[in-house]
């Protein structure tokens, strides 16, 4: 199935693309402090090309990663990363307005820290697939008890991709992010590909509050994506 944005201004994707940040860019759009979550329990959902699982195992934080790619193989997902972040590349060349290169600089140095991402994922693939924890997952379900998770990280997806998915399906996945966890969950950015923010962000917030849900907005420090310095955070 192709997705393409209908909006001119912002980065014309032809799919939901295989790509990954490291622990250090987590740490700023997600404003965590690893320390408090030493002894927890992580999911990175969905975590497409990421090595933030494979980079806090290091670190001997439990930490498991979901993507609906994962049942395919490291050549595979080599192939589909390296195609996919080439994609990317081309195309974010036409609206490098709509970011702040601050951190990256340029397109080349963010090419280069994409790659270490990819290929610093596919060093712990096959073993951490082995061991559980890259697992297949298909939103908006996941293969998990309720509250199996102490922290719930769900980043450049729901609302990066709100031109192809419906309010429905945004709803549906929240939901299952809130039930696996036990204490937080955050969701990052809130804009889409257009850097406009997420259109029924505010059905959203009053929708979790008559579920009763705990529900907020909280800055982060970090913005690439031109106002992209805000996440939602769930608790219980």
């Amino acid at each position: 199935m192709n997705f393409v944005n209908s909006t001119t201004d912002a980065i014309q994707l032809d799919r939901v693309v295989f790509f990954g940040r490291t622990l250090s860019e987590y740490v700023k759009f997600f404003d965590l402090d690893l320390s408090q979550w030493q002894k927890c329990r992580i999911l990175d959902c969905p975590a497409g090309a990421a090595s933030f699982v494979a980079e806090v195992h290091q670190m001997g934080i439990d930490a498991v990663a979901c993507d609906l790619l994962f049942n395919l193989d490291e050549t595979n997902l080599r192939a589909k990363g390296q195609a996919d972040l080439a994609h990317v590349m081309e195309r974010l060349a036409d609206v490098t307005h709509n970011y702040n290169w601050d951190f990256y600089q340029n397109i080349e140095k963010l090419n280069e820290c994409r790659h270490t991402a990819l290929e610093n994922f596919l060093a712990d693939y096959p073993n951490g697939r082995q061991v559980g924890r890259y697992i297949q997952t298909v939103l908006p379900k996941l293969p998990f008890s309720d509250r199996s998770f102490d922290l719930v990280l769900s980043g450049h997806f729901l609302f990066l991709y709100s031109d192809c998915f419906d309010y429905a399906f945004h709803w549906q996945t929240i939901l299952e992010l809130y039930r696996v966890c036990s204490q937080e969950v955050r969701i990052y950015p809130l804009q889409g590909k257009d850097a406009q923010p997420y259109a029924f962000l505010n059905n959203l917030i009053n929708d979790l509050n008559n579920a009763e849900i705990a529900a907020e907005i909280v800055d982060v420090p970090w913005e690439f994506l031109k106002g992209s310095n805000q996440m939602l955070r769930l608790w219980r």
